[in-house]
């Protein structure tokens, strides 16, 4: 985030830190304040979404790589299949495997990574927040907090476990 924003402030001449510009902090919200804060979401989102996203897109890569160096891939080509066939129907849907079990964790990480976030780029968000409440020992804000965290980790797995069985082939229900 602070190389970010050091790139930010030398390429763009913009000071990304805080959620609006000096002068509508404290305004009425108009058009201006409205874009002035989108303009000063850009880092946050960049910094956030690169974090998680270049874990997934690795772990994809590997397994799709995997899967189509496997006999039915080969089978499928042999068959006279198109390439845009052969590689959607199946691997595709096995190789995002791993990479759905990990979306499980974005929810908490986003919430999380924005604690981080939130200091460096002095926005009001949880993060502040959370130190605040660690450093005055208030322990009922802090764990309510950090019980947020665990509740999105456990929505997350939810949802993940029902893309797996939606889009895995080989994931069916006992009875079926």
């Amino acid at each position: 985030a602070l190389i970010m924003m050091y790139l930010f402030f030398v390429w763009f001449d913009f000071s990304p830190g805080g959620l609006f510009s000096p002068e509508y902090a404290q305004a009425a919200w108009s058009w201006g304040r409205v874009n002035d804060l989108i303009q000063h979401m850009y880092l946050p989102i960049v910094v956030l979404g690169t974090a998680g996203t270049a874990s997934l897109i690795r772990i994809t890569r590997a397994n799709l790589l995997d899967e189509l160096a496997k006999p039915y891939v080969v089978t499928a080509r042999a068959k006279g299949l198109s390439e845009w066939k052969v590689i959607a129907k199946y691997p595709v849907r096995i190789a995002l495997n791993p990479a759905i079990s990990l979306t499980a964790y974005i929810l908490p990480f986003l919430i999380s990574g924005s604690v981080i976030v939130g200091v460096v780029l002095s926005l009001p968000t949880v993060g502040p927040m959370l130190v605040k409440a660690l450093v005055a020992q208030d322990m009922y804000l802090g764990g309510g907090i950090i019980l947020l965290i665990g509740f999105m980790t456990v929505i997350g797995t939810f949802i993940s476990d029902l893309l797996l069985l939606w889009i895995d082939p080989r994931i069916r229900f006992e009875g079926e």
